[in-house]
């Protein structure tokens, strides 16, 4: 009784371990229920449905503000991370590794199984004692067992063999008869799968893989982050040269009305006229093609928010608050220091420093195969028998007094009251010790060469690492220079014109002179955008190669 009250707390620890385990591994819509348990019954037997319901995009109605949809940089980037599909993949595609982890715990996982058979035979009598001429025999067995690993290694398991046995023998005993069997007992590896650490291992390696996928996923999210970024620059972009284009049309118009004012006072000859208006005839196509390519980015900025899945504001307007005006800030980069935290946050580096330690415990998983295997099994069984008793004089239990054959009732339960009355104790040890074991010296060889291989492109990361870092930084401040050049070429294009203009008043130049001073401020304007949002990109680039794209964002990825 002792043994079974001390294999019933074991039974009872272990699955609650490894159900806290399985808890907080795992979410709640596809945990794995215990037997029953409501859970249980409505998950296995119950319908499920397979049918995925997307959600629609959500905040977007936080951000019209009269009819508008006004977005800063910062709420634009809530609101990929919120709604961009891409994103939404890649969150999805996160829940397999996850899932690997309770996969890894199935080892923990108690299993029942049960048999039942019925075999009914008919033999031919070969001598007088078999009761019969035809001997017809009805057997009955089953078996229940329920066996669980536990954490530490050590397998238990516990038996019941039962048969049910009725025969037209008249010399049996029982007829029918019962035979009942109670069996307990562990395995215990000794060598190779021995000790918590091994078997915790599967687990361990799925935990820090999952790990890895978090850093790819970390890394995936910033080059999402960079694209649709990009693609609210390049909105910006098209509206500031909008701008420019039309201010350039304005002036261009200006300067046509006022030459066709001078050739009908007779002031300018008639073939000055033709290149007034050339000039304003491709201002107005630079108006044209600019308002189109306005409306591809804005359908591509919809896109990234996922506005474009919401009838209500595929035509919405869309007002960008980003100020583009603002000198960039004088910031003296440390290129070492840089290229330090670079090393410290980057997710791909992260990823393969993260892949290493898997190596690491892959070997350790290939060095325990390698091991003999020695198991230690114990057994405790007891047993007991009954039915029908069928006694003839001289036999054990013969009533006093009786005549013939006595017919003693009895059941399955008589078996029953004989447990722990008549009991078998047993230990074994089992050894498996293979004389040359090739798969598992190639299984270790392939974890060694792998991580071999991790630590070379890790090595190759570094180097890629230091070289992004030193580039991004020369690209933001020769981009930060050439928003100030651009400043001061605008600065004189405006003078030029101002100048120009007044040389023309007086009549001292052509008007060919102001409209190629014209022309050279759309340019100089022109560039300065250009500039502008290139120095944004750049930076935007520079903090993808720190890997600090989201902390400077301030995004979180929930």
């Amino acid at each position: 009784m002792r043994l079974l009250a001390a294999f019933l707390c074991l039974t009872m620890i272990a699955p609650a371990q490894v159900r806290s385990n399985l808890v907080s591994s795992s979410n709640n819509d596809f945990s794995a229920p215990w037997l029953g348990t409501s859970s249980y019954w409505k998950k296995n037997f119950g319908h499920f449905d397979t049918r995925v319901v997307l959600e629609p995009p959500v905040r977007l109605a936080e951000y019209v503000v009269d009819g508008k949809l006004t977005l800063s940089l910062k709420a634009y980037l809530d609101l990929v991370l919120a709604n961009n599909t891409n994103i939404g993949i890649q969150k999805l595609t996160l829940e397999i590794p996850r899932n690997g982890i309770q996969r890894a715990l199935g080892v923990f996982d108690p299993v029942f199984t049960a048999n039942f058979s019925a075999t009914r035979s008919e033999t031919p009598a070969t001598n007088e004692l078999e009761g019969a001429n035809i001997v017809s025999t009805l057997n009955q067995p089953f078996t229940a067992r329920v066996q669980q690993q536990l954490p530490w290694s050590t397998t238990v398991f516990s038996q019941w063999s039962g048969s049910r046995q009725s025969s037209n023998n008249q010399f049996l005993l029982f007829n029918p008869g019962w035979n009942n069997n109670l069996q307990m007992g562990f395995i215990q590896p000794l060598i190779r799968n021995r000790g918590s650490y091994v078997t915790r291992l599967p687990i361990t390696i799925a935990k820090r893989q999952v790990a890895v996928q978090e850093f790819t996923f970390r890394e995936q999210i910033q080059n999402l982050i960079v694209q649709a970024e990009n693609a609210y620059w390049d909105l910006v972009s098209a509206r500031e040269r909008l701008k420019v284009q039309e201010q350039a049309l304005q002036l261009a118009e200006e300067s046509l009305k006022r030459a066709r004012r001078e050739l009908e006072l007779g002031a300018t000859p008639e073939l000055e006229i033709y290149q007034p208006e050339q000039q304003a005839a491709t201002a107005r196509i630079g108006v044209v093609q600019v308002q189109y390519q306005i409306q591809q980015f804005e359908d591509s900025l919809r896109r990234q928010i996922g506005a474009d899945l919401d009838p209500a504001y595929h035509r919405m307007p869309i007002v960008l608050t980003e100020d583009v005006s603002k000198a960039p800030d004088d910031v003296v980069y440390d290129h070492e220091a840089m290229v330090q935290l670079a090393k410290q946050s980057r997710p791909d580096l992260m990823s393969l420093r993260t892949s290493l330690e898997v190596n690491d415990l892959q070997i350790q998983s290939s060095l325990n195969q390698l091991k003999p295997l020695l198991n230690l099994q114990a057994t405790y069984t007891t047993q007991g028998r009954g039915g029908t008793a069928r006694l003839r004089p001289g036999q054990p239990g013969y009533p006093a007094g009786g005549t013939g054959v006595v017919i003693i009732p009895g059941g399955l339960s008589d078996s029953f009251r004989q447990w722990f009355d008549f009991n078998t104790f047993a230990f074994s040890l089992n050894l498996q010790l293979p004389l040359r074991d090739r798969a598992a010296s190639a299984n270790l060889a392939d974890a060694v060469v792998n991580k071999r291989l991790n630590a070379l492109r890790e090595r190759n990361i570094e180097q890629q690492l230091r070289q992004e870092v030193l580039n991004a930084i020369t690209q933001v401040e020769s981009s930060r220079e050439g928003v100030k050049l651009a400043r001061i070429a605008l600065d004189f294009a405006e003078k030029r014109v101002a100048a120009d203009q007044k040389r023309y008043d007086l009549g001292v130049i052509q008007i060919f002179f102001l409209l190629s001073a014209q022309t050279d401020l759309t340019q100089a304007q022109s560039n300065l955008v250009n500039q502008t949002v290139q120095y944004k990109r750049n930076l935007l680039v520079l903090q993808q190669r720190l890997g600090t794209l989201l902390d400077d964002k301030g995004l979180m990825v929930q």
